[in-house]
């Protein structure tokens, strides 16, 4: 195990190990903890009480977060005729077709999320072995394939979070910037893990939310006591 840094061991001293706080002190402490010199992420990790092996527990979904990411996010749309302009006028960075098609596949990938219209997806198949390893292929569950191009862009824009369910049953997303402050990032959590609830399958049995844990890009991991997500949903 590498050994972690002067500041990251000052920072884990402040946090008791042994204990479960509330949404509040977790938050608060979290961004106590934050030290690095650039605006560090806030993550969210929760343990869910189901079995992603079989599908009907499957949780899979989209959120747009309140406050936003509080980072940019480059959106290249895949689509033709008055839908690229669409595309453009709502904020993508870049729009086309079969050119934008063959430009990635002689590499260039100056883009964190894409968008297609349905009429497109057996072009943008091509480039699946591209675009599908770097959890960038346009998907219809995730409403990124369709022709309201311009909503979807701006939702992105916005702070649109895409999460899915690892194997180890456990959802992984950002909340945004640690200088949002306490208030607007206590508000995105209070989002994500109520779109998390309206999601539980009905195959799940027992405790849905068994585990739950902020931390900030560098900082340690605060675990939070599930029980407390009724204090922060009213």
């Amino acid at each position: 195990m590498p050994k972690r840094g002067k500041k990251y061991r000052a920072a884990l001293e402040k946090v008791d190990r042994t204990k479960r706080y509330t949404f509040e002190e977790g938050l608060n402490l979290a961004l106590q903890c934050a030290y690095a010199s650039f605006d560090e992420t806030l993550d969210i990790a929760v343990k869910l009480g189901v079995d992603p092996r079989h599908a009907d527990q499957m949780v899979r979904g989209t959120v747009v977060l309140p406050n936003g990411l509080g980072k940019v996010v480059r959106v290249a749309v895949f689509a033709k005729g008055e839908k690229v302009k669409e595309a453009l006028d709502a904020g993508a960075d870049v729009a086309g077709g079969e050119e934008l098609i063959e430009k990635i596949k002689d590499g260039w990938m100056d883009f964190d999320k894409a968008v297609a219209t349905p009429d497109m997806m057996g072009q943008v198949g091509k480039i699946g072995k591209i675009l599908g390893p770097r959890g960038l292929m346009p998907n219809a569950k995730l409403g990124t394939v369709t022709f309201d191009v311009a909503k979807v862009v701006q939702e992105i824009k916005a702070g649109k979070v895409d999460f899915r369910v690892e194997k180890t049953g456990i959802v992984h997303a950002p909340m945004g910037k640690v200088s949002f402050g306490p208030e607007k990032l206590m508000q995105n959590i209070s989002t994500f893990i109520d779109t998390l609830i309206r999601l539980k399958p009905t195959a799940a049995k027992g405790t849905y939310l068994r585990g739950i844990a902020i931390s900030t890009t560098m900082g340690p991991g605060i675990r939070i006591d599930p029980l407390a997500v009724k204090s922060i949903l009213g």
